[in-house]
């Protein structure tokens, strides 16, 4: 397995869920995971929010972490990463707003990089303007946002090319497996070793 660089973009009160099992589940594996905002450094923290499906019309959200940011938004260069990760949750709504965060998407599809985006990360997508002609998902409620943007809409975890995407956290197991079909990561499965 060869290690990959992925960067990471969230802000303040990204989905937790979204923020951390793949933070975590990428370097598990071997990858190296830089986790970035915009406005925030390295050692700072952003503030994670929980989004729980509990029968409403819509999720319920509540305070989850600090999570700790590993790298500056504005000390990386996109072309120094193999991958990009877009967890969803509020930040995308407003990390969209960014030209740093735009600029650095837009590398990714340009030079055909694989990206996993999951949940409202959709509307970054839409707004780097990279979601034409795609097949993709998102948070159900962002099916317009994906369709008037020029995406084709699909439900549950959607792979079109080097781009996956997942509707919400509860996608974690597929999404995650397809992104690291992507990214070409060789899990060796072997016999657990138990001590006396």
């Amino acid at each position: 397995m060869s290690d990959k660089n992925i960067l990471l973009i969230t802000g303040d009160f990204g989905e937790d869920y979204e923020v951390m099992v793949p933070f975590q589940a990428l370097q598990m594996v071997g990858h190296d995971v830089d986790a970035v905002c915009p406005e925030k450094e390295a050692g700072e923290t952003v503030k994670t929010a929980v989004h729980d499906f509990r029968g409403d019309q819509t999720y319920v959200e509540s305070r989850g972490h600090d999570f700790e940011l590993t790298a500056t938004l504005a000390d990386v260069d996109p072309a120094d990463y193999d991958a990009l990760v877009l967890p969803g949750g509020r930040a995308p709504e407003y990390v969209r707003t960014y030209d740093a965060v735009i600029d650095a998407v837009q590398h990714f599809f340009e030079a055909d990089k694989p990206v996993a985006a999951i949940c409202h990360a959709s509307q970054i997508l839409v707004a780097a303007d990279v979601v034409e002609g795609r097949t993709c998902t998102a948070y159900p409620a962002l099916e317009a946002d994906v369709r008037d943007a020029g995406g084709e809409w699909a439900e549950g975890v959607v792979r079109d090319g080097n781009l996956v995407t997942g509707q919400a956290w509860p996608d974690h197991p597929e999404w995650l497996a397809e992104f690291l079909d992507v990214l070409g990561t060789d899990i060796q499965h072997g016999t657990p070793v138990t001590a006396d």
